[in-house]
């Protein structure tokens, strides 16, 4: 169950030298290394479930993806249950940390979210079906491993209304042929124009799958979130309560009007 990826590659790896590789051979090799291209299609979802580290603080998170594009991040808070990046398939949503409210994403954010459905569980899996573009950029040193770094243009975003690329760049170890970081330009909010980068390692085996239990992301070079897993499950059960909006908002409101009636009565 928790055998590293690097021990299955070393016995089956038939992947020419580094000086020749080509970035089909990066990708191909990173499918079939990772439970391969049928399993992968196969697949129609995964729950990660473990603990964030942020400054020292710990808590437990669980994060939903599904193939047909539903997905949440759940964690507790100092008590309190939270989900941010919500998306039932047609509704994105996130609770808003200085109400503790739920909070309906904008339609801009929602259907740049609606382009990444064909992502699941990874945007190698059928990039060539889904008109995306890849180039290997070279080989570079990253986190202590020599790696490939490869360019990967996706679908363009609408951002303030207008049409950017979306392109990230992820580096593949050139061993066992698995992203170890991606680094994508962030495109809104306060940290606008500066990179995002989410490192991973600790491959481990799933029911014939590889996934990271160890991941980081925050800013380049920043010290950036940890991320913990401690169990992984494929294809979970589900229900589309858990990816209803709360109406808390509504009801709190009604609640007032009622209120303020009842004293006008008065």
């Amino acid at each position: 169950m928790k055998n590293t990826i690097k021990t299955l590659i070393l016995a089956t790896m038939t992947f020419t030298s580094a000086q020749a590789v080509e970035v089909d051979e990066i990708i191909d090799g990173y499918i079939e290394n990772t439970g391969g291209s049928e399993a992968w299609n196969n697949l129609q979802g995964m729950k990660l479930s473990g603990e964030f580290n942020q400054g020292g603080m710990k808590f437990p998170f669980e994060i939903l993806s599904l193939k047909d594009g539903r997905q949440y991040m759940k964690f507790t808070f100092q008590g309190k249950e939270l989900k941010q990046g919500v998306f039932d398939g047609e509704t994105m949503w996130s609770t808003n940390f200085m109400t503790m409210k739920a909070e309906k994403a904008d339609a801009e954010s929602t259907e740049n979210r609606k382009l990444e459905i064909n992502d699941f569980p990874s945007p190698f899996l059928n990039w060539k079906e889904n008109g995306y573009t890849v180039e290997l950029i070279g080989t570079e040193s990253k986190e202590g491993s020599d790696t490939y770094k490869v360019k990967l243009v996706k679908e363009p975003l609408t951002v303030d209304g207008e049409s950017v690329e979306d392109i990230s760049y992820y580096y593949f170890d050139t061993e066992a042929f698995v992203p170890v970081a991606v680094e994508t330009e962030i495109r809104q909010g306060p940290m606008k124009g500066k990179v995002g980068e989410n490192k991973m390692s600790d491959y481990q085996e799933v029911e014939g799958f590889y996934v990271p239990f160890a991941m980081t992301q925050g800013l380049k070079d920043g010290p950036g979130v940890t991320m913990t897993v401690s169990k992984v499950e494929l294809n979970p059960q589900v229900s589309s309560s858990d990816f209803e909006m709360p109406v808390e908002t509504e009801v709190t409101t009604e609640k007032n009007e009622s209120a303020e009636a009842s004293t006008e009565n008065k």
